[in-house]
């Protein structure tokens, strides 16, 4: 806004006069202190130099600060002051923005007292950084669910062992380290690196699951080797996710929370081994009762070529 001190309306202080107890230098106009743009720039150049290659930020900075950055730094030492620009959206709370004026500040170190550190990580690349964010309780459980996925195609990537006679890769898995950097170079598409990536989770499913009764469709082990190095340089070089073994993850992952049942670990095992008995028996009913029953207490069974593990139900994965 103009104010009477302004001669045009793109004005903005370099030099603040300094008020009653304030930090101040004397300068031919009397003491005062630099203005908060011009702080900006003279810390920047003179810890940086000149010219950036890449300057962040809230999306809230662009104008007037950032663009006051631009005009000073720019006339003192031509263009271009920064080569990219990163802004940052919002991020809300249950739909509310996140402020201390409001009190709903969420702090990481409480977060990670009870979310595992790569499910906060998957959350926060799920959308794109410039776009607004709104963390909730069921953004984080999806991100926890997502993340069990992923973990869950890299165990049967493992399990693939040496691989088959096939040649070829699915369309999902073939091109995987170009198509991940058309992403990245598209201004940090982190939400379309994640896309692939599930997209990759599936197809090894797929291919393991085809793979239990014809394994020679399987790709063969140079290809899953290569698949296997670009997932995981992704994943944990790029992205910061998918760094734990596995099945390690996996295992606790699927039991957080399992100390709130009513229902110990061991009696779980032993009515899973019971199942599988009434299922060699063909004792259906038995069996169904029994996933039942543990299905009423927020267990859930999941069958596979490996035996039956179990999960607590909308369970959160966290250290």
């Amino acid at each position: 806004e103009v104010d009477e001190k302004k001669r045009n309306p793109l004005d903005f202080a370099l030099w603040k006069a300094s008020k009653p107890n304030e930090p101040s230098w004397e300068s031919p106009w009397g003491p005062g202190r630099p203005g908060w743009h011009i702080e900006c720039s003279a810390m920047s150049m003179h810890l940086l130099g000149d010219h950036l290659d890449i300057h962040g930020g809230g999306a809230d900075l662009t104008f007037p600060h950032h663009e006051n950055e631009i005009a000073q730094s720019e006339a003192v030492a031509g263009p271009q002051f920064a080569r990219y620009w990163v802004h940052n959206g919002f991020v809300n709370i249950r739909q509310e923005k996140m402020s201390k004026s409001l009190g709903n500040v969420l702090n990481i170190r409480d977060i990670l007292k009870t979310v595992h550190p790569e499910v906060l990580r998957l959350f926060l690349l799920s959308s794109h950084y410039r776009s607004p964010l709104d963390y909730s309780d069921l953004s984080i459980r999806e991100a926890a669910v997502g993340l069990e996925r992923l973990y869950s195609g890299l165990a049967a990537l493992s399990s693939l062992g040496a691989g088959g006679e096939a040649e070829t890769l699915p369309e999902e898995l073939s091109g995987l380290r170009e198509k991940f950097c058309d992403a990245m170079d598209d201004d940090f598409n982190t939400p379309r690196c994640l896309a692939l990536l599930f997209d990759a989770s599936r197809a090894i499913n797929r291919i393991a699951a085809d793979a239990r009764n014809n394994p020679e469709v399987c790709p063969n082990k140079v290809l899953l080797d290569d698949v296997r190095s670009v997932i995981l340089h992704v994943s944990a070089n790029v992205l910061g996710i998918l760094k734990n073994e596995p099945l390690a993850f996996l295992q606790v992952a699927r039991r957080a929370g399992a100390d709130q049942l009513s229902i110990t670990a061991e009696e779980i095992e032993n009515m899973i081994e019971e199942r599988s008995a009434a299922r060699k028996r063909k004792d259906f009913k038995r069996a169904d009762e029994i996933r039942d029953e543990l299905a009423s207490q927020g267990i859930v069974l999941e069958d596979g070529s490996s035996g039956t593990s179990w999960k607590v139900k909308d369970s959160q994965t966290w250290k």
